[in-house]
């Protein structure tokens, strides 16, 4: 069979918010297979049997047939390129480490292209998912090689590079389960949590409640102590030193063994235990001074050493740690041991993914004195059955949470308040963590801020701990979600000047409003910008003040298949109408059936609480009422609508022109919503006349959000149509 041309990618769009695909963003790749239309998966000599083998885990890809072997099922049968494609990219996906569950591939109203969508969390780890997928795809079509493990690898690097780390991802998916939304602020860890006025930050395991001055506090070691000491919780004995001779006058002083250690070091870098020879201390020093401004020399605590997640003054996790050695062969050297011995256990790596460290002894001074100290070496070979210790510390990761005594975590919790952080890290070392400190000798010997989560959430040992869920529910009391109101207008008429209105009555109605719309963006009443370029952007920079406690944005149908919508979900959606434009072609959108699609999403990302608008003389429009998850409002100038009038028999609420108002039409009664007659003269006195159905449009919206009637008049009675100048 003659070589396959590749299948070009002809636009690749990263759908950042729920657009016509799903709730979550995604990657639109349109794709052209040329010749490749013609070939079907089955039609391939090898390519379904080489698929199997380099991606052995299509088997679970349920795909339409909706069982294990599904996807498999449709190879044989005969599925298109673009099908083959989107599995592909999501198995690698899989085996990199950011799974994900959905995609879909249709075609277009041209021959052989094809749209291809996949859901993915970032849009660079995107990219690369689809560039290697795209390989390994063309590789299979044309029987080429191609290295699976290179690929995976990769991607997994980019995933590291480009994505939350492990501890920040988890406090997102906790929040994401209490339905708490989250906008990522930087390339890193730096998080918002919820909307506008109601948001909260992280920053890895720091939040907008952690202490400046706790964290200056957790880093001078000497001042933590100091405190500590002062309202009783066991601390180990110490001094700081200038000196080495100074270091080891403190040891004998304080008696042997002792800890050299820097004052503001972290990781447990610089820290050196068990001293008890004057060489060693002398060595320890010049290490700890390297790592920071100060040295201290410490009593030595005996036991265990243990790591204890506090979290709003609570224990919440907690982690022992244990010793490294490795055992003599008589034959390999001490680095060759590490290797073979410690840095072959799976749960080791060199990326956060891992509970462990790999040992590397060549970048660890302390491994280095360590070895010293046994008069060892890195290429040194031990006796046959000779121990040597390479680490006493650093491999917390073995959970204990359940074992921790009250006495012990009322301690810890102290200490954490002491310093004033509502996250800590509390370090402790002692035989029995089941037992009150003083009873055995133990003590806290640090107390950090900003602490590591892997060590919980993937013990090496033990239960995963829902650190996570703890950091959020700290966050967000029980009934609070981090929501502000929200609504979404979306359609082709009137659609800014709806925005506008409901805006103003939100003001009356004492909310802070922002505002994104054609007209500008408006904090308030105050104009920030004239023009909106994306108005996913613009609405983004509002969910992003926290200032605002409420938004109203505009979105018509190219922002959602440009971009999706900039919030997950909306107390209240407006759908206007269903009027195409030449330029939806672009996205080749040529039937209201296939604009419908579009515009549902408004509707389709309601909260339960919350409520559709939408104007029921548009039959196509009204049908999207069964597709809120809240309530449904109708409008129309026409009361006898059928759709509004069904509505209305169902017990439902309408939005209705009688006689120049807007009336209220519910169950239990009615009421004037506005003069639209009055408004619209105003409107006619600047110029820029507004159609009656877009009043009632935004009198059902304020409807919708709990404002009286009584206010929406009188708001309406006073709003000014003329933009500020």
């Amino acid at each position: 069979m003659s070589k396959k041309n590749d299948i070009k990618l002809l636009r690749i769009n990263y759908l950042r918010g729920p657009n016509i695909w799903t709730y979550r963003a995604c990657l639109e790749t349109w794709l052209d297979l040329g010749e490749l239309e013609d070939f079907p998966s089955n039609s391939l000599p090898g390519l379904n049997q080489r698929l199997c083998a380099w991606l052995p885990a299509l088997v679970e890809h349920h795909c339409g047939v909706g069982e294990r072997g599904g996807f498999l099922q449709r190879l044989e049968e005969g599925t298109w390129m673009g099908h083959v494609l989107e599995h592909v990219v999501i198995e690698l996906l899989n085996l990199a480490g950011m799974p994900t569950g959905f995609g879909q591939t249709r075609s277009t109203s041209q021959r052989g292209v094809y749209r291809m969508v996949f859901r993915a969390r970032d849009e660079q780890v995107a990219r690369a998912a689809l560039k290697e997928g795209h390989a390994l795809l063309m590789a299979a079509i044309n029987d080429e090689s191609f290295d699976v493990s290179a690929a995976v690898a990769r991607l997994r690097d980019t995933i590291d590079d480009c994505y939350l780390g492990p501890s920040t991802a988890a406090i997102v998916a906790a929040a994401t389960d209490r339905r708490i939304p989250h906008i990522r602020l930087n390339d890193g860890n730096l998080v918002q949590l919820g909307h506008g006025a109601r948001q909260r930050r992280i920053w890895t395991a720091e939040t907008d409640r952690t202490s400046a001055i706790a964290e200056g506090i957790a880093r001078d070691k000497d001042l933590t102590k100091t405190l500590l000491k002062a309202v009783g919780v066991p601390v180990p004995e110490g001094v700081v030193v200038k000196s080495p001779e100074e270091a080891w006058e403190a040891a004998k002083d304080l008696g042997l063994p002792v800890v050299v250690k820097p004052s503001d070091g972290n990781h447990g870098r610089g820290v050196t235990l068990d001293l008890v020879i004057e060489a060693d201390v002398h060595a320890a020093f010049a290490l700890a001074d390297r790592e920071g401004s100060e040295v201290l020399v410490e009593r030595c605590i005996p036991g265990n050493e243990h790591r204890l997640l506090v979290v709003g003054g609570r224990v919440v996790a907690a982690a022992r740690g244990e010793s490294a050695w490795v055992v003599g062969d008589g034959k390999h050297n001490v680095k060759q041991l590490i290797d073979q011995q410690i840095n072959t256990d799976p749960r080791r790596g060199l990326t956060e993914d891992f509970p462990l460290n790999r040992v590397v002894p060549e970048e660890d001074p302390v491994v280095l004195l360590e070895l010293q100290r046994q008069n060892l070496r890195v290429e040194s070979v031990p006796a046959h059955g000779q121990r040597v210790l390479i680490q006493r510390n650093g491999n917390v990761a073995i959970d204990c949470t359940a074992e921790v005594h009250p006495e012990v975590a009322h301690a810890v919790g102290l200490a954490a308040r002491t310093v004033g952080l509502d996250i800590a890290g509390i370090d402790l070392v002692a035989e029995d963590i089941g037992r009150p400190l003083q009873d055995q000798g133990g003590a806290i010997v640090e107390v950090n801020a900003g602490p590591g989560l892997l060590m919980h959430l993937k013990p090496a040992e033990g239960v995963p701990q829902p650190v996570g869920q703890a950091i959020v529910d700290h966050l967000f009391a029980e009934d609070e979600s981090g929501r502000i109101p929200i609504v979404g207008v979306a359609g082709s008429r009137g659609t800014a000047t709806v925005a506008r209105l409901v805006a103003w009555l939100l003001h009356l109605h004492g909310k802070q409003v922002g505002l994104a719309c054609a007209d500008g963006l408006f904090l308030g009443a105050r104009q920030v910008e004239k023009r909106v370029k994306r108005p996913f952007d613009a609405a983004h920079r509002l969910l992003m003040n926290r200032r605002v406690d409420a938004v109203v944005a505009e979105n018509d149908a190219m922002a959602i298949l440009n971009d999706g919508l900039a919030y997950d979900r909306c107390w209240v959606g407006v759908v206007t109408d269903l009027t195409r434009t030449e330029a939806l072609t672009l996205h080749d959108v040529h039937e209201d059936s296939q604009l419908f699609k579009v515009l549902r999403t408004q509707v389709d990302v309601v909260l339960p609480e919350g409520a559709a608008v939408l104007n029921a003389e548009d039959p196509q429009v009204a049908a999207m009422a069964e597709l809120c998850d809240g309530a449904v409002i109708f409008y129309s100038l026409n009361a006898q609508a059928p759709a509004l009038q069904a509505h209305l028999h169902a017990g439902g609420r309408a939005v209705v022109l009688r006689g120049g108002e807007a009336m209220l039409l519910a169950p239990d009664g009615e009421a004037v919503g506005a003069h639209v007659a009055a408004l619209q003269a105003r409107f006619d006195g600047t110029g820029k006349p507004v159609d009656a159905a877009t009043v009632l449009a935004a009198v059902g919206a304020a409807w919708a959000l709990g404002i009286s009637p009584e206010l929406i008049v009188a708001g309406l009675d006073t709003f000014v149509p003329a933009l500020p100048q």
